[in-house]
């Protein structure tokens, strides 16, 4: 089955479950009406069909390659990539000042969707360039703004994230890379990045990096880290790349998944670099980028999820095989086969769910509203680390649908599970993701946790005296977390995130099940409430252990 971009599942979650309508009604999204957000949407859908999917599979049997320093990417990105630009897909988001559309993210993030769905791989390339467009709109000069972004937003250019070293990865304050002034307002930047996620191609002008490399006499750690704008050719005045700068692509990456992505081991040896912010505080403008990037790469779970289930639907209506136990005679009709489509179908709609509404809130925040960022930062690392274990599981669900086809790499099936397998580990791993939920995101005594756990247990419906017991559940645990020590609450990090998760995709179902009436969304509300949310109870059950018996084995005992 081709892939069917989700256009009619992503305009209902906006206009029944995360209230997109309430960024719609502000004032700084004034040209955001349902009409424009729906063509934006259709076009994308239509693209992502007739264009970017096509290049899947193609592009995982035939990936990128380093030839003589020249980076060839695998057949047909190019041409997707020229699509997507030219439909205007890099600046959604992006200032019109610079030649964006001034969209709400979450239409961004709908439309990532869409591409990540039809071809991951190729997907990252947007992601990269929007996170950079929204780091040099925040902390660029003028003048940098004026020359680097109409050439990001209309893709003309690309950009990327370097953060990672061999020997700094998710310490990034262990990095070594050096800045030195040249002493006309540009810096000589050197140093080796690891895991640049499309560092170099053969289809772009340009390609803008951003640095993250200490000054002289920084002081150690994260508090001495700046971040620099390091192009691969040097723009003139009028913005034609002019020299080369003194930096390369070492090697690629031989990657488990996401083969048509080049992951580059970048070389910078005294490139010619601008400084972005302020001197040291490159990690908080670097986090400007990353930040929505996390929320990106939710999305790309939620992205390998659909296409996964889509995948894995159609071997089962087409498969016979067996005594079923309905009329079509296609697996689809036995009993575990129905349950593993049901959960793949119930996980991805709780997934996409959190993603837009993370994205709404981010909008709301941009307008001012202080209750709204709160709520997005709780939200960003549940999101992230629910949305990418949910690629995962219903990627591995998916190929467990196919049989033994599922292991047979022609079926396709196993792509999506390598493909998704590092959305759990790039951005922060879901680990990190869980301390920060526990330890940092508290720090304000748990407000934000509370006025989320008020938020639903406000919301009536049919499913509303099932969910509430679990909500108080949650909140007693919250308590629980609260009054533990940081060493303590990480013990238990991960499972606390998750226990918010289950709430949270048992309230988006809720609320689609009312707003729908009887039908399949209710159904599939009630196999996620009776079958995935009990899950929640126990995950608080792991969670207020801590780290009890997590030291009990020595390193010799755990080798023994």
């Amino acid at each position: 089955m081709p892939y069917r971009a989700p256009v009619g599942d992503i305009s209902f979650c906006l206009d029944h479950v995360v209230g997109f309508d309430r960024v719609q009604n502000a004032d700084l999204f004034a040209d955001a009406s349902s009409d424009i957000v729906q063509a934006m949407l259709t076009e994308a859908g239509r693209i992502c069909e007739e264009v970017i999917a096509p290049l899947n599979r193609p592009s995982d049997l035939h990936p990128a390659t380093l030839e003589n320093g020249i980076v060839r990417t695998a057949p047909g990105m190019g041409d997707g990539y020229h699509a997507l630009a030219e439909a205007g897909f890099m600046g959604i988001s992006a200032d019109p000042e610079y030649g964006g559309l001034g969209l709400p993210h979450t239409v961004t993030t709908a439309v990532n969707e869409m591409i990540g769905g039809a071809c991951l791989s190729l997907e990252l390339n947007p992601l990269m360039t929007q996170g950079q467009i929204e780091a040099l709109e925040h902390h660029a000069s003028d003048d940098i703004k004026a020359l680097y972004l109409p050439k990001l937003i209309s893709g003309e250019w690309c950009g990327t994230m370097n953060l990672t070293e061999p020997q700094a990865g998710s310490d990034v304050g262990a990095l070594t890379s050096k800045a030195v002034p040249n002493g006309d307002g540009t810096y000589a930047v050197s140093g080796q990045k690891i895991y640049i996620s499309w560092g170099d191609n053969d289809f772009t002008d340009n390609i803008v990096h951003l640095v993250l490399a200490r000054l002289p006499d920084a002081p150690s750690g994260t508090k001495g880290i700046s971040l620099f704008l390091v192009p691969k050719k040097i723009p003139d005045a009028d913005g034609t790349p002019g020299v080369a700068n003194t930096l390369k692509v070492v090697s690629l990456e031989h990657k488990m998944g996401l083969h048509g992505s080049p992951t580059c081991v970048m070389q910078y040896d005294g490139a010619t670099g601008w400084l972005i912010g302020a001197e040291n505080a490159g990690l908080a403008a670097m986090f400007t980028m990353m930040n929505n990037a996390r929320l990106g790469v939710a999305v790309q779970g939620v992205s390998i999820a659909d296409a996964a289930y889509q995948h894995a639907l159609s071997y089962a209506l087409d498969r016979k095989q067996g005594k079923t136990q309905g009329p079509t005679g296609a697996i689809v009709d036995h009993a575990d086969v129905r349950r593993m489509l049901m959960d793949m179908k119930a996980e991805s709609f709780a997934a996409r769910a959190m993603a837009l509404d993370l994205a709404v809130s981010i909008d709301l925040a941009k307008t001012g509203d202080a209750k709204a960022d709160a709520r997005a930062a709780f939200l960003t690392p549940i999101a992230k680390a629910y949305g990418t274990e949910t690629g995962i599981k219903v990627a591995n669900i998916g190929i467990q649908v196919h049989g033994g086809m599922g292991f047979i790499e022609e079926t396709g099936a196993a792509q999506y599970a390598r493909d998704v397998r590092v959305a759990a580990i790039y951005e922060g791993t879901n680990g990190i993701q869980a301390m920060d939920l526990a330890g940092r995101k508290l720090m304000d005594g748990g407000e934000a946790a509370f006025a989320l756990l008020d938020e639903i247990a406000a919301t009536d419906g049919a499913f509303a005296p099932v969910i509430r017991p679990v909500v108080e559940a949650l909140r007693e645990t919250t308590h629980d977390i609260l009054a533990r020590d940081m060493g303590d609450r990480f013990g238990g990090a991960v499972p606390f995130l998750m226990a918010y998760a289950r709430v949270l995709g048992a309230h988006y179902h809720a609320k689609a099940a009312a707003a729908s009436g009887d039908g399949p969304r209710t159904a599939l509300a009630q196999f996620y409430i009776t079958r995935l949310l009990p899950e929640a109870q126990a995950m608080m059950a792991q969670a207020r252990c801590g780290s009890d018996g997590l030291y009990d084995l020595s390193p010799d005992d755990l080798a023994a």
